[in-house]
């Protein structure tokens, strides 16, 4: 037996391991302990720092520990001097290094670095900035490292194209590198913009690439130039075709595919004499009582009160409001109107000519900027080749998510209503082979049928929008319909007309037919509508019913088909919520 080792039994060693444990956890209270009770005292010493660093070592991610640590520092920069400061810092350097080996993505430890490198009197960005590199090289994905690149990268002024040049290698030794095709979506636009006057125009030179990654976005549009978006689409389409199954890829090159930003401006001016009443719909929602809206009349400016299309919304495509009684009421009349929108130092002018009830005045870009940009023939010809090269690649890959949601995507940057029966077939694919996003899929394909109708109903100039039995599980672009006097949403699977809804000013008739509708919010304060059909519904309660009462003009209402006509009493209750109504069906 002599000179074998005596091997321990599993019971043995798991006692020994609790006591160890159990010495470390006494150890550790004891050190938390005295650092309480000096923090509590208010003692800012070298012996806090050191208590502090005990336990950040084994701990990083105490939080509380590192704010005494930055008080404790703050207190010794007032009676060091300026090189014992910077040593000082540059030891707290070196051991925030120490936490981050233990755990790279420690919030506190990222956030204490960033903290002391805006503190230290001569900061070394280069050795940050070659920091960041290692960590990145050792986990591509590590957000918290990301957050302090840019820290460096704008304390240190590193040029633009630089750091392109960082995303290019990253990217090259690995196509799914996530940060860094987002990193690179922040800088192209800083780097090659977008031209401000032609949204397809090559790019401009630039003679200073050396613009801060961190420039303001003011200066600076948010999409790309044409001549380096080309050069794009050929870089992720290596990375989507070496491997078709990652996502990274695919999500830049939705970013590439994005639609242009429409420019702030008054889209369209509606005047009624009925209720002397205007609507000013914007390109996007705007709070129009922070940013200066104004009404002139014939030359005098009007003081009226401007409100949104609903009580919920601060924002709004759409505001409203009332001029004074009898200012253009007379049909035999002629009147100018011009809303100033002086935030952005643009106005539109609107006519109401004599006979005339009512009169627009609308956006002349065309029909199709609403939802896409105008394509150049270069970009319409490269979108053409990405196209086939996608089509492709879905014989090889029959159920790639990825190449079918792309696939739709091209066809609507390149055609919309020529593609539209291809489009509704690759979302059915969609579903199919990713039946978790099912309703994603369903939303997605509902806001590109709304598109398309807007559309269409534009090219025959008429303010009917009928978009029955479509399978829509959404609306959206209401305020594209602000003009609309009748609208057929029967047969769908809506489930709430939402606020949103009541940016209709124009509209008379809905019909909502079939489908699984709970909520009316949206049906608030409507001047002109006077028919609703809601047939077999889903609406339960009187109370669902409350918004119609702010209707004037509502006359008709076919609730046949919905569960609140079993309420007891059901007549009698709606006589006196709706008493304008005098044709109900139940």
């Amino acid at each position: 037996m002599h000179g074998r080792v005596k091997v321990k039994s599993t019971a043995q060693q798991e006692e020994e391991k609790r006591k160890e444990r159990e010495k470390k956890l006494k150890v550790y209270l004891t050190v938390r302990d005295a650092i309480f009770k000096k923090r509590g005292n208010g003692e800012l010493d070298d012996e806090a720092l050191q208590l502090t660093q005990q336990l950040l070592s084994s701990n990083p991610d105490f939080a509380t520990l590192w704010n005494y640590r930055r008080e404790i520092l703050l207190h010794l920069e007032t009676i060091k001097e300026e090189e014992e400061t910077q040593k000082l810092y540059e030891a707290e350097l070196l051991f925030i290094e120490s936490c981050l080996k233990m755990n790279p993505k420690s919030y506190g430890s990222w956030h204490h670095r960033g903290w002391v490198s805006s503190r230290l009197p001569r900061p070394d960005w280069t050795r940050e900035l070659s920091l960041c590199d290692r960590c990145l090289s050792l986990d591509d994905r590590n957000f918290h490292c990301w957050d302090y690149r840019r820290l460096v990268v704008k304390a240190s002024g590193v040029p633009v194209d630089q750091e392109l040049q960082f995303t290019d290698r990253l990217i090259g030794s690995n196509f799914s590198n996530y940060s860094s095709w987002h990193y690179r979506s922040t800088l192209l636009p800083l780097l090659h913009p977008e031209s401000g006057s032609e949204p397809a125009s090559p790019c401009r030179k630039h003679t200073n690439t050396h613009t801060s990654p961190t420039a303001s976005p003011q200066t600076h549009s948010h999409r790309v130039c044409e001549e380096q978006l080309l050069k794009e689409y050929e870089l992720v389409q290596n990375a989507f075709f070496t491997d078709p199954n990652d996502q990274s890829a695919w999500f830049y090159y939705r970013w590439l595919l994005g639609r242009a930003e429409r420019e702030e401006l008054i889209s369209c001016v509606y005047a009624s004499r009925e209720g002397e009443r205007v609507a000013v719909a914007f390109s996007k929602p705007v709070n129009a009582l922070a940013e200066g809206l104004m009404l002139v009349l014939d030359g005098q400016q009007q003081q009226v009160e401007w409100r949104s299309a609903h009580p919920r919304f601060r924002h709004s495509p759409v505001w409203l409001c009332e001029l004074p009684p009898g200012s253009i009421s007379d049909i035999n009349n002629e009147h100018n109107l011009t809303v100033h929108w002086t935030e952005k130092h643009t106005h539109r002018d609107c006519a109401l000519y004599t006979g005339r009830l009512e009169s627009w005045c609308r956006d002349s870009a065309t029909d199709q900027e609403l939802f896409r940009s105008e394509l150049s023939v270069e970009k319409t010809s490269v979108l053409q080749s990405e196209l086939q090269s996608c089509t492709q690649l879905l014989e090889l890959e029959p159920q790639n998510k990825w190449c079918v949601l792309t696939i739709i995507l091209l066809m609507r940057a390149l055609d919309p209503l020529g593609h539209e029966k291809e489009t509704l077939a690759h979302f059915q694919t969609l579903k199919e082979v990713d039946p978790m996003r099912s309703s994603y899929y369903s939303d997605l394909c509902s806001k590109f049928m709304i598109e398309n109708t807007i559309l269409k109903m534009e090219y025959a100039e008429v303010r009917v929008f009928s978009l029955s039995d479509k399978n829509l599980s959404t609306l959206c672009h209401l305020d594209q319909l602000l003009l609309v006097t009748h609208i057929n949403l029967s047969s769908n699977q809506l489930v709430t007309l939402p606020p949103q809804f009541s940016m209709l000013h124009c509209l008379e008739v809905l019909e909502a037919d079939d489908n699984v509708i709970e909520n009316l919010e949206g049906l608030y304060h409507l001047p002109k509508l006077e028919e609703v059909s809601l047939k077999n519904n889903q609406i339960s309660k009187l109370s669902d019913l409350e918004p119609l009462a702010s209707c004037p003009k509502l006359t008709r209402l076919d609730l046949r088909g919905n569960p609140v006509t079993k309420t007891a009493n059901i007549q009698a209750e709606l006589s006196q919520l709706l008493p304008s109504v005098t044709d109900l069906l139940l």
